[in-house]
């Protein structure tokens, strides 16, 4: 049973609403829906049922909820009896995809660190295949993965291999960044073939398992632009999106903050069909711990806040 459920379950009794404890949670709806389904089939009880009054508990759901209550709070007890014994430094250790929404929720996390307690926190920014190596390597304890859908069962069954355990934390499609310069900018509606004449900028090092690389390339790469440049540091690409307005670049939604910080744009694409997940990787015998726990929460804030 999954710790994280039992608390979800916990919060719409509180609350008697999925959207009110999806907001509470920072989480989604939909994620919050497959929790508590997850959480009932696997318990093969009915916890919530929905009526003219609402969201109800069932008698099965009264009982288990007594019960989860309980565990909860002796589950808090234990940490608090280990977070007070003798100071020992705190660890994170994260490899991210090169995405600016993971960046936030990073300096989000680090907002609340405790001032008074020893810590070593470690964030890089580093394609698929260097995050799960480094996670198999135990040189770093997190990683985040992302790869295009089409491609989830070559990750999958790499992650079975190399024993890790894997977690969705989110699912969307890219949108297009352009500069508010950019001739592209002022069109309504922007069609594959008015990219023929700009530049696509891009992540230099795709990869997906046990593919070529040149075919990896291919399903990435836009087919529309002529000319491409790659990069592998994020900075620049808003540089490059800034001061050359004949670019574009496919990308997660950006917060705002910095989208106006280089005056830039995002713009939907019907023709862009291609969906992509950020799965988070640890090894099998490795234990999050309240660090890691905080982290990943500020993952779901930002993900809740900016993609809409």
């Amino acid at each position: 049973m999954n710790i994280l459920h039992m608390k979800y379950a916990v919060e719409v009794a509180n609350t008697r609403s999925i959207s009110k404890a999806a907001e509470n949670l920072y989480t989604s709806q939909p994620n919050l829906s497959r929790a508590i389904k997850t959480l009932e089939s696997d318990l093969k009880i009915k916890i919530f049922k929905r009526s003219s009054k609402g969201l109800e508990i069932t008698i099965d759901g009264e009982e288990f909820l007594l019960y989860a209550k309980n565990a909860l709070s002796q589950i808090k007890k234990i940490e608090s009896i280990y977070e007070n014994r003798a100071e020992k430094k705190l660890r994170l250790s994260v490899c991210v995809p090169r995405a600016s929404y993971f960046s936030y929720a990073f300096a989000d996390f680090a907002k609340e660190l405790d001032s008074t307690s020893s810590a070593e926190i470690i964030y890089k920014e580093t394609n698929s295949m260097r995050s799960i190596l480094n996670v198999v390597k135990e040189e770093y304890d997190l990683g985040i993965v992302r790869y295009q859908s089409t491609f989830e069962k070559y990750f999958h069954t790499l992650f079975e291999e190399k024993k890790l355990n894997f977690e969705l934390l989110n699912e969307f499609s890219y949108v297009m960044a352009i500069s508010k310069n950019n001739p592209l900018a002022t069109k309504e509606k922007i069609v594959a073939e008015d990219l023929a004449n700009y530049i696509e900028i891009t992540h230099g090092d795709p990869y997906v398992p046990s593919l070529p690389l040149i075919d990896v390339k291919r399903a990435e790469l836009s087919e529309f632009s002529k000319q491409r440049i790659m990069v592998f540091e994020r900075g620049v690409q808003f540089s490059l999106l800034e001061q050359v307005p004949n670019t574009f670049m496919w990308v997660s939604p950006i917060p705002p903050e910095l989208k106006d910080k280089f005056n830039l744009i995002e713009r939907k694409c019907d023709f862009n069909t291609k969906t992509y997940k950020d799965v988070l990787i640890y090894r099998k015998k490795y234990h999050l711990s309240k660090l890691d726990h905080n982290f990943i929460s500020k993952i779901e804030k930002a993900k809740y806040k900016y993609f809409k």
